[in-house]
């Protein structure tokens, strides 16, 4: 699908690794070259046509985003530099004002080092105790082990809507559910979801949502921080300085800006998130619903392909996201990606960030191929010819 519009794939590569970062469509590079070479002002600082112009895009990310995962205000929308600083604006901006000593958080063994390093951090200076949810037979997380774990103490649980390596998708409106109907907050990491489903916040009735750009076809150095304006408002910014504040003086006194200008103090990389909402725009007009669809056609039919070599040992074969997570028998993950790169074939290798996980699974390092709408079943052809080559081990060495 649309593979037109991404330049880099005229390179003639194979490119599975939309879970670290995906491709970017012409539109995105198109429109920062437009900010820098024809009104490159900073927003919110001037009164004159340039300034105001950027204003105005810069705002329209927002209400974009907005849209595009069902907020109910632009209020709620705050941007920051990714999915590792929004959960860190959540953890030390919310939770650290909202938490005390004995106060429990869960989260899971197979959650990125974002969504676990913050967390720990919070814990050790406030006294407050991480529980792990069990994962089932297929790694993933049940409702039912969740209601295993949580105790009258337990104050949020923290949870990527689709993990990086096991790719498990998780049952979080069910798990919002009932997380609510015992006052616990719930925090989502959506880096790996937001570009392959259909994301609504209402619905879901979620109380934080993290997720970057660059792993939805957007600019680096740009995330979303959403939260329920009512949180929002309870919240403290971590960053201070120009452009959150109304005034201040030289006695102390100081009056800060409204959410979501609060959180976003100093000038933002204002040409990547103009770029963002073209590109969500563009995301809008192929449709989540056929991304989705076409993604999950991939899947399957990947892993039927790799199921049939005797040598691959698939990690998640019951998952429903567009990971595959697997190993080749008796050649280490790093070796086998350095192998399929001499072919042109990109797949990342090693522990995902996800350093816990090996106390579940057993294992340390693997290979992950991580599909895109623009990825077809020719590339995986070629992938599967390439691994079932008889010299395999001997090409490695």
């Amino acid at each position: 699908m649309n593979r037109e519009d991404f330049p880099l794939l005229k390179q003639d590569i194979i490119y599975f690794d939309n879970g670290a970062t995906s491709l970017k469509p012409s539109i995105l590079s198109e429109t920062i070259s437009d900010y820098y070479n024809n009104y490159s002002a900073n927003a919110h600082r001037g009164d004159y046509n340039l300034s105001l112009k950027v204003d105005s895009l810069y705002e329209n990310t927002r209400k974009i985003v907005k849209e595009f995962i069902n907020a109910r205000s632009i209020k709620e929308i705050v941007f920051t530099s990714g999915t590792t600083d929004s959960i860190n604006k959540i953890v030390f901006g919310y939770f650290k004002n909202n938490l005390k000593q004995n106060d429990e958080i869960i989260l899971s063994k197979s959650e990125h080092a974002s969504n676990i390093l913050p967390w720990m951090e919070l814990a050790d200076s406030l006294n407050l105790v991480i529980k792990y949810v069990d994962l089932d037979e297929n790694n993933s997380i049940t409702l039912d082990n969740i209601k295993k774990v949580v105790t009258p103490n337990t104050k949020v649980i923290s949870l990527a809507l689709i993990t990086n390596v096991i790719g498990d998708i998780r049952p979080i409106k069910e798990i919002i559910e009932y997380a609510h109907k015992n006052n616990i907050l719930v925090v989502g990491d959506a880096a790996q979801s937001i570009a392959h489903t259909k994301t609504d916040v209402i619905d879901l009735d979620i109380d934080f949502l993290a997720f970057s750009a660059h792993k939805m076809y957007g600019p680096t150095g740009v995330g979303i921080m959403y939260a329920k304006e009512e949180l929002l408002n309870n919240m403290k910014p971590t960053t201070f300085g120009g452009g959150m504040n109304a005034m201040f003086s030289s006695d102390g006194v100081r009056i800060y800006s409204d959410i979501p200008t609060l959180f976003e103090a100093g000038t933002q990389n204002i040409a990547g998130i103009i770029g963002f909402g073209k590109v969500i725009e563009y995301l809008n007009n192929i449709g989540m619903d056929n991304i989705e669809r076409y993604e999950s056609e991939l899947k399957e039919y990947a892993l039927n392909k790799l199921n049939a070599i005797n040598n691959i040992e698939i990690i998640n074969p019951n998952t429903d996201s567009s990971i595959i997570t697997f190993n080749y028998k008796d050649i280490f993950a790093q070796d086998l990606a350095i192998y399929l790169n001499k072919y042109n074939i990109c797949v990342r290798a090693g522990n995902h960030c996800t350093k816990m996980l090996k106390e579940v699974i057993g294992i340390k390092n693997t290979c992950r191929i991580s599909m895109s709408f623009y990825n077809t079943k020719e590339e995986i052809d070629k992938l599967i010819e390439v691994l079932k080559n008889p010299n395999i081990k001997e090409e490695i060495i």
